[in-house]
């Protein structure tokens, strides 16, 4: 996954002195990013700030504004603009240190584009050699974000299979959130910016409406900044160990670990630790409340893929399946199918595609496979390509064997196990329950 950088603002601190700043006294934010940063001046790279703000707004400044440490960040309230500079008072003492510090207006919209020069740039030289699977879109405000980012990924070869998920870490992405998420491959909740932006009471409503919504539209929703205090400390607090499993139950697919692990003292811990926890609540699940809801959202006449993956899903409910195997091209029918969130792991077997471009073969498959590594409960395999997924003859046999091999070396299938198998045969899809003898 490439994360872009996106609209940020920074200061520039071109002599990396630490900056203090005391409480009650005031600072100047200015454009000019030429003169040297101090305790009462400090240059940005944005020359549209006083344009964007008016006096009483909130602006944060800071390293890592959104540890909650607050000795390394700064509050400041807009008192005027004269010019092109900011006037702002000093709400806490704090001291700035290293070369950029991120700032971060409340609530203000940013005259910038969300997929910056630098950011395509990265993309086409770091991002296309090594065949992203996501694209992660910083300060995603409007579908339109997402229509542009995917455009010029098309235009990249190799990245034209690339994901987006739009990055939701302002009120503006907020606003627009219905039409992102339909238009976006997934969703990440920043709420690391997102608690600087909302009110603080507010931000947990946020969190289970949109997990509801990328739910339903059955689309990965990732959370992040979920044990900030391990960044130092080898254990979580009791309130961040509760809300890794409230991400859970809410439904989220996938936890996403920054500074924790980006630049924490025990990054293999926090994984250690956020997956026990994600491994206790997924236990208590309530699979069968959270199936019936999604069916009756869905609401009738469903489409024919939808109905065959409730199909598959209730029929494993209801023998008791120890895994559902799905064979895809795609992997569209095996998210439908995961969406459902069935309590057995989903086998998501990917028949890979042969295509050319009149001079070479090649197969496609790969990316499909590894893209829905981040839908939960879904486990995919690449299959071999000489085995067709949509196989004229209902037996299919030597794919299914590979793919029941392999869920009995991982320990999913025993003997005299229910499986259920839904695949494509001729026009037509097929749900089929198993039962495996020795």
């Amino acid at each position: 996954m490439l994360d872009t950088v996106g609209p940020e603002l920074q200061v520039v601190n071109k002599n990396e002195t630490p900056i203090s700043l005391e409480e009650n006294g005031t600072v100047v934010l200015t454009p000019h990013q030429g003169q040297e940063a101090s305790s009462s001046l400090l240059p940005i790279n944005f020359s549209g700030l006083a344009k964007a703000v008016t006096p009483g707004a909130t602006i944060f400044v800071g390293q890592y504004l959104f540890t909650g440490s607050e000795t390394t960040s700064v509050w400041l309230e807009v008192s005027e603009v004269q010019g092109d500079d900011v006037v702002c008072i000093i709400k806490n003492t704090a001291t700035l240190a290293g070369s950029l510090f991120t700032l971060h207006c409340s609530q203000i919209h940013i005259d910038l584009p969300t997929l910056s020069d630098e950011d395509k740039d990265v993309i086409r030289k770091w991002g296309a050699p090594n065949k992203i699977d996501f694209l992660s879109l910083s300060y995603t405000r409007h579908a339109e974000d997402v229509r542009q980012a995917r455009e010029f990924l098309s235009k990249l070869g190799d990245l034209s299979q690339t994901q987006i998920f739009a990055k939701i870490e302002n009120v503006e992405g907020l606003n627009h959130f219905d039409e992102i998420l339909a238009e976006a491959d997934g969703i990440i909740m920043s709420r690391g910016n997102l608690g600087i932006d909302l009110p603080p009471e507010k931000v947990f409503l946020f969190q289970k409406s949109a997990l509801h919504k990328c739910n339903m539209a059955g689309k990965p929703a990732v959370v992040t900044r979920v044990v900030d205090s391990m960044t130092d400390n080898l254990r979580p607090t009791r309130a961040e160990a509760t809300d890794v499993a409230n991400a859970v139950l809410d439904g989220s697919d996938a936890i996403l670990l920054g500074a924790e692990t980006l630049r924490g003292l025990y990054p293999v811990e926090t994984i250690s630790t956020v997956g026990r926890i994600c491994a206790e609540a997924e236990k208590v699940f309530n699979q069968d409340l959270y199936y019936k809801r999604t069916l009756k959202y869905v609401g009738e006449p469903m489409t024919h893929l939808e109905a065959i993956a409730s199909s598959a899903v209730r029929a494993a409910i209801k023998v008791k399946a120890s895994v559902i195997i799905c064979f895809t091209s795609s992997g569209r029918a095996a998210r439908l199918i995961a969406k459902y969130r069935p309590s057995m792991p989903v086998l998501s077997v990917v028949i890979p595609r042969l295509k050319t471009n009149q001079l070479k073969w090649s197969f496609t498959g790969a990316f499909e496979a590894r893209q829905s590594l981040v839908v939960r409960g879904l486990f995919p395999m690449l299959a071999d390509p000489r085995h067709p997924a949509e196989s004229t003859s209902a037996t299919n046999e030597s794919v299914l064997k590979v793919a029941l091999d392999h869920g009995k070396a991982s320990g999913v299938i025993k003997s005299h196990d229910r499986v259920v198998v839904c695949q494509k045969v001729g026009d037509s899809s097929v749900v089929k329950i198993i039962e495996l003898d020795d």
